[in-house]
């Protein structure tokens, strides 16, 4: 097949650049923007240590159902139309969050957004394959860039921003970006060139997912997958919390901190497929990711108070598992569909045990009264993530994994 003549990338899609950047920065402003504030909502809206670990699984479980979901709708509605959907929801529930008068309204507004989260994540990809065919690998980079961005700068802003203006503007103020989002889409949808075809997102064939769940590789690179997300998804809910807890931070001090475990997925982002994908150096990177974890939370639960930044910035590394079991999903696999059943087995199954972090780590600490626990808890979740590394780290393929 004859590679797309490479374009100018503003020419003639200045529109669709903008609104994959505007969406990407969308994608995570909702994740880490409620836990630096927590004080400030419970003045007003009281929430049981269970409700907010359910609300730091809705994410990652959003992204399992909507994961699959998506690509049943995107066919019927065409990905444009439905990103639109997605970001008229997007736009409710950011806007709800901030006007919730109770647990429940909270909940469901929050339910609401990461939904139309969870589209988005699966439309992104196919919306850079239409309209910059050319300029996948930059176009990527530059969305992906855009959504780290938009992990760290809430909790950043969050307590600030509670300060001057009271909590509501500060979980509210992330739906006009969302709704400033719609404007290319709907631009597009009135004036629409379609010269690319449409390319929706791919389903997995139901057989290569039947191979998966008997395959060791895709198991591993799941618990990889999830070992990452289950930390992630754990700090976003409770960091602020355990922070101000064990360490004394003040609330500006552990949005900041916050917002420094956020970023530390930024380099890792860029670097880490790199260096996987190249250089092959798959057991090097899932050691320093472990080593990381381990002596990230054993700071905090010995020396809390000594060098706080370090052993959150430790822990934060540990995100390089991320990148990393997405990128091995393409270099493990020999076939564009094994590929395809890959992901969907290792995003779908991953997110759902992801979506049990926060809401354990909850449970533990209201059980225990403390944080060493749900510390102890996370840090032996490197555990099962330095085994699955000695199996990702061998150069064997998904489709080999058949039984004879």
């Amino acid at each position: 097949m004859t590679p797309p003549a490479i374009r100018p990338l503003w020419a003639g899609r200045a529109l669709a650049l903008t609104g994959i950047v505007l969406v990407a920065f969308n994608l995570r402003t909702a994740v880490a923007s409620v836990s630096p504030i927590l004080e400030h909502l419970e003045a007003e809206v009281p929430l049981a240590p269970a409700v907010v670990g359910f609300l730091g699984m809705l994410p990652p479980l959003c992204y399992a159902v909507f994961g699959v979901l998506t690509p049943v709708v995107a066919k019927r509605l065409g990905l444009e139309l439905t990103l639109v959907v997605a970001l008229v929801a997007l736009t409710a529930g950011l806007a709800g969050r901030g006007l919730a008068g109770s647990a429940l309204w909270l909940v469901v507004a929050s339910s609401v957004t990461f939904a139309a989260i969870g589209v988005g994540n699966v439309l992104l990809p196919p919306l850079v394959k239409r309209y910059f065919p050319d300029r996948i690998g930059l176009v990527t980079t530059i969305y992906v860039t855009a959504m780290s961005i938009s992990t760290f700068t809430p909790p950043l802003i969050a307590v600030p921003m509670a300060d001057a203006a009271g909590w509501r503007v500060s979980l509210g103020e992330w739906a006009f970006i969302a709704a400033l989002s719609l404007v290319p889409w709907v631009a597009m949808l009135l004036h629409p060139r379609r010269q690319a075809p449409e390319a929706l997102p791919e389903e997995a064939d139901p057989g290569q997912l039947r191979h998966a769940l008997r395959s060791p590789l895709a198991w591993s690179l799941t618990v990889v997958f999830a070992v990452s997300g289950f930390n992630a998804y754990a700090a976003f809910a409770w960091l602020p919390t355990v922070l101000h807890d064990v360490a004394g931070a003040s609330p500006a001090q552990a949005g900041a901190l916050l917002s420094l475990y956020a970023a530390m997925g930024l380099p890792a982002a860029l670097l880490v497929p790199i260096v996987a994908a190249r250089f092959g150096r798959v057991r090097l990177l899932t050691a320093v990711a472990v080593a990381a974890l381990v002596a990230g939370y054993l700071g905090l639960l010995l020396l809390p108070d000594w060098a706080t930044w370090l052993w959150v910035a430790l822990t934060g590394s540990a995100q390089l598992l991320f990148p990393l079991s997405l990128v091995l999903i393409n270099v493990r696999t020999r076939t564009h569909s094994g590929a395809v059943a890959l992901s969907g087995f290792v995003q779908s199954t991953g997110y759902l045990i992801v979506a049990v972090g926060p809401l354990v780590v909850g449970l533990l600490h209201e059980w225990s009264g403390g944080w060493t626990w749900p510390l102890s808890f996370l840090l032996i979740s490197a555990v099962p993530a330095a085994i699955a590394a000695g199996v990702i780290a061998r150069p064997r393929f998904f489709e080999d994994d058949r039984v004879s």
